[in-house]
């Protein structure tokens, strides 16, 4: 193998050091900056193995990338195993600290990725990863799984590893958990945290597989909107019906339904379902400051997508909208005849599909049975409604003051060039509700990957400025976590 050494690129330490920095630290990082050459090594031979979750074609593909990872993981002293599941099996492996009132944190990452098809548009092939110039002075890693999620894990392990070299020893007490069904909808998850969960309960988690704000501005995600999912069904006569003959007498479920969906809003976007609201905080004034100095406004958020005017509730900022409120929306609706040409019926059926994203402690719950109450309330007596649940989760949420997210934040700041900020984000990450509902844990979301990174898309890709100082900051930030 012939990588394109980054020794001539990495960031010197000096790039790196600020006033602030704790002395003990400065023999770990300057291990972690000697390392990068042998790091991307080991980070290659990874990438090589085509764990494709999704195709039974590459099973033994999955399997071989997780006894890749027991075996690194043994030569850095964790006590590593493969966990066989009815899918592709888990990696779990453990390591105790120096100290035995250290904290525990669970890590956890996946080791599958997505399959590579349209395989034309790929630049080249995407399981031989290279070291590339992107032509703005930034060098890339290129590759299926360089940012989803080989990369962002290996920079934890790395961060390990150096620890390991020069103090013998972890910080805190660490366990890891490696899927390898991620990207298949993670069917033996559950099942897994629900056998093991004596063995895999720690202090909180450490979720890897997020982003940065910006390539200067790392960032913590202590917000994960939950989600309600709805089908209603519509029925008022037995059959459709001409609708010169019925036409004003007869009840259209196509108007009743649209009708109780445009009442789920009031004229100030307010949604208006009883107790909708109840479990939602204000954000702090003082996050909500530090959104507003990140310079996402309406109109160059929405302008990625040809709009300009924010239709949710009014007053508030679009990143507020999108991270810290909750909405209503409609994701389908169909009914009656939608063929070519043109057909003069009153349908016999109209149908619909709602979703509700929570945020604070709303109750999934609860929200349905509003829903359906307010629904039943549009029904005339002669017609009847149908609900179909598709799928009820709670937000996420870490408190903005939580000690273990204002260490982690210190941390990150004494990293990277700009202070890191605190996030929300507007969908979920399903394990990150599991650990919470399983296994009674917070998760800290801190990822180094950003936007144009192309996941799941040809020409995956992952700054090296990403992979290196995502391992200076896991040194950080362990350290931070056992003062």
């Amino acid at each position: 193998m012939t990588l394109e050494t980054a020794a001539d690129w990495v960031y010197r330490p000096a790039e790196f050091q600020k006033e602030s920095e704790m002395t003990e630290l400065n023999p770990i990082l300057a291990r972690a900056d000697g390392n990068l050459d042998s790091s991307l090594e080991k980070l290659f031979e990874l990438l090589r193995i085509k764990s494709i979750s999704t195709d039974p074609a590459y099973k033994a593909e999955c399997r071989k990338a997780a006894e890749w990872l027991v075996a690194y993981l043994k030569s850095l002293g964790f006590d590593a195993s493969v966990r066989d599941t009815p899918g592709h099996p888990m990696v779990v492996a453990h390591h105790e600290a120096a100290s035995a009132d250290a904290p525990h944190v669970l890590f956890y990452g996946h080791y599958d990725v997505q399959p590579v098809d349209p395989i034309e548009l790929w630049e080249n092939d995407p399981f031989e990863p290279a070291i590339k110039d992107s032509g703005n002075g930034r060098k890339i890693l290129t590759g299926r799984g360089t940012a989803d999620d080989k990369g962002q894990l290996m920079t934890f392990v790395e961060a390990c590893r150096a620890y390991k070299e020069i103090n013998g020893a972890l910080p805190c007490r660490v366990t890891i958990l490696f899927e390898g069904e991620e990207e298949s909808g993670s069917p033996s998850l559950k099942p897994f945290l629900e056998a093991n969960a004596a063995e895999l309960k720690a202090d909180y988690a450490l979720v890897c597989d997020t982003s940065m704000w910006d390539r200067d501005t790392p960032a913590i995600a202590a917000a994960l909107r939950g989600l309600v999912g709805e089908e209603i069904v519509v029925t008022a006569a037995d059959r459709d019906l001409h609708s010169g003959l019925f036409g004003g007498a007869a009840a259209n479920p196509i108007h009743i339904l649209v009708e109780a969906l445009a009442g789920l809003h009031d004229e100030t976007g307010r949604i208006t379902l009883k107790g909708f609201y109840d479990g939602v905080e204000e954000t702090p004034a003082n996050i909500k400051a530090s959104w507003e100095a990140l310079g996402k406004s309406a109109e160059n958020f929405l302008g990625e997508v040809g709009l300009s005017i924010p239709s949710g509730e009014k007053g508030r900022s679009v990143l507020e909208l999108t991270w810290a409120r909750p909405t209503a929306e409609v994701n389908g609706i169909w009914g009656g005849y939608t063929g070519e040409g043109f057909k003069t019926v009153i349908a016999a059926k109209a149908s619909a599909k709602v979703s509700f994203r929570l945020v604070g402690t709303q109750d999934p719950a609860a929200i349905r049975e509003s829903f359906r109450s307010y629904v039943r309330s549009k029904i005339p007596a002669d017609c009847s409604v149908e609900f179909h649940p598709h799928g009820a989760s709670p937000a996420i949420h870490l408190s903005y003051d939580s000690p273990v997210l204002t260490k982690a934040r210190n941390a990150l700041s004494d990293e990277w060039p700009k202070p890191a900020v605190v996030i929300g984000m507007g969908g979920s990450i399903p394990i990150v509700g599991d650990f919470q509902k399983m296994l009674g844990m917070e998760s800290l979301l801190v990822g180094f990957g950003l936007s144009d990174d192309r996941i799941h898309s040809p020409n995956e890709k992952y700054e090296l400025a990403s992979y290196h100082k995502g391992i200076r900051s896991w040194v950080r930030i362990l350290a931070a976590l056992k003062a």
